[in-house]
């Protein structure tokens, strides 16, 4: 068996992976890239669970379901009528398929752009060899001198309710529904469960959310977060908080729910189907991190430091596999970061303007610290905040839910978190992002000339509000 000579290898095609890898490539080194991931007919499909099952289908689907909304309930308001209105499950599924195939040739064909050979097996360790480290590639074995994993996250399953992706699902059952169940649960309100719910709520499901925490989306900003439960609440869905799951039991009926509410009575949901989005767990298992010494910690993530350094010379580890948030992008940032610190560069990473958003409807975005985290540092800060209420774009597409919000140091005005939701917050959010890399104030923001009409007047609008003198409200 010949031994295939690279100066990088990368584990993973995912986000962190195949950016990682052609970055490096970029760079001038010789890179492979290893991704087991296939499509249904057995060709490969890189990208990883973003583009396969998480980030880019639930777009296609979630587009696919605000045009039927609007078609049923708002097209009427702009003088269109129709007739006899339906939703074909298969043919919208299969459009979400064909986005995920482009996704997966246009990877393919930047590897070949770059020159990054691509290797469409399992990858795992063989062991350390001189200046380097042996990788097994399915039946063929690569070395190289520095190796990137980049193996991505896996479903976190509800004890005693393993996934059968029929019934009880993850976000690749939830993706593949061959029909709008009447009834739908989810366990946990997070960013999943909320976007693949608000996907078969606009389609006539009954959507109904179990969530363990008191608070809803307590990681967002609570302001913004009881905006959205309001909205949400309007919409239909059934939000339950500070639920104890006691047993799931899973039949070719259906799924009943046994739970504890908050109020410690007794309570028994039935569903159709039940969305399971409890979080994701690191992807090491088949890794062979032992045959190395790869140190792993007690939640199975790689142990790497500011740098994304192993405890290994010359093993990085990227994104979902790594501490930080489970983000593409985060892991896209950090692939970057090491492939140019693999040739000496210093590759840059600032955890505190990576953004986060929710795709559901209202989306809902934001970047830096919330209300309660300022509160909680004893922070002296300033806040400003602004209605897509009073938006002259929002009104014109017909879609006023939501707010801006601007944080701001009480002393030097700097940007300390930007929270939206609303339309196209995904959108407006980089604004607040580019702000606060470069360390600008509110008032920054407030006397920069924005479109009119555009919803980031809104963003305008909110920065203003932080010295009290909003021009539209």
């Amino acid at each position: 068996m010949s031994t295939k000579q690279f100066d990088v290898i990368v584990i993973g095609a995912g986000p962190g992976g195949y950016i990682a890898a052609i970055r490096a490539a970029q760079l001038g080194f010789s890179v492979a890239c290893i991704d087991k991931w296939k499509n249904e007919k057995g060709d490969p499909a890189p990208g990883g669970t973003c583009t396969n099952v998480g980030c880019i289908p639930s777009k296609a689907l979630l587009q696919s379901s605000e045009h039927y909304h609007h078609a049923a309930h708002a097209f009427a308001d702009h003088g269109i009528g129709l007739d006899n209105l339906s939703i074909d499950v298969k043919k919208m599924l299969s459009r979400k398929d064909n986005v995920v195939k482009q996704n997966n040739e246009g990877i393919l064909y930047l590897f070949k752009k770059n020159k990054v050979a691509f290797f469409s097996a399992k990858a795992s360790f063989v062991k350390a060899a001189d200046g380097g480290y042996e990788i097994a590639a399915g039946d063929e074995v690569l070395k190289g001198k520095q190796v990137i994993v980049a193996t991505g996250s896996n479903a976190r399953a509800l004890p005693g309710a393993p996934f059968d992706e029929v019934n009880i699902l993850s976000n690749n059952g939830a993706l593949a529904l061959s029909a709008v169940p009447k009834k739908l649960g989810l366990i946990g309100s997070g960013v999943i469960g909320l976007e693949m719910g608000s996907v078969w709520r606009r389609l006539g499901a009954e959507v109904t959310v179990l969530e363990a925490l008191p608070t809803f989306l307590g990681a967002v900003d609570e302001q913004i977060a009881k905006e959205a439960l309001k909205s949400f609440t309007k919409q239909g869905l059934k939000i339950n908080l500070g639920v104890k799951v006691d047993e799931v039991k899973n039949s070719d009926a259906g799924v009943s729910v046994a739970y504890t509410d908050a109020k410690g009575q007794a309570q028994t949901l039935a569903v159709d189907k039940l969305i399971v989005s409890i979080g994701r767990v690191p992807n090491t298992a088949g890794l062979n991190a032992e045959a190395v010494g790869l140190k792993l910690d007690e939640r199975g993530c790689i142990v790497v430091d500011d740098e994304c350094r192993t405890n290994l010379p010359g093993v990085w580890a990227v994104g979902d596999v790594v501490r930080g948030p489970m983000l593409a992008h985060k892991a896209e940032e950090e692939g970057v970061a090491v492939a140019e610190r693999i040739a000496g560069q210093h590759g840059h990473v600032n955890f505190n303007t990576i953004p986060w958003v929710i795709y559901t409807s209202p989306e809902i975005a934001w970047v830096g610290e919330t209300e309660q985290q300022l509160k909680a540092r004893g922070a002296a800060y300033k806040a400003g905040t602004f209605p897509f209420l009073a938006n002259g774009r929002a009104r014109a597409l017909g879609d006023t839910t939501g707010m801006v919000k601007f944080l701001a140091d009480a002393k030097t005005d700097e940007i300390l978190g930007v929270h939206i939701v609303g339309p196209l917050a995904s959108e407006l959010i980089s604004e607040a992002v580019v702000a606060m890399e470069f360390k600008a104030s509110s008032e920054d923001i407030a006397r920069i000339c924005h479109a009119h009409p555009s919803l980031s007047e809104a963003t305008k609008e909110a920065a203003l509000a932080v010295d009290k003198r909003t021009l539209n409200f």
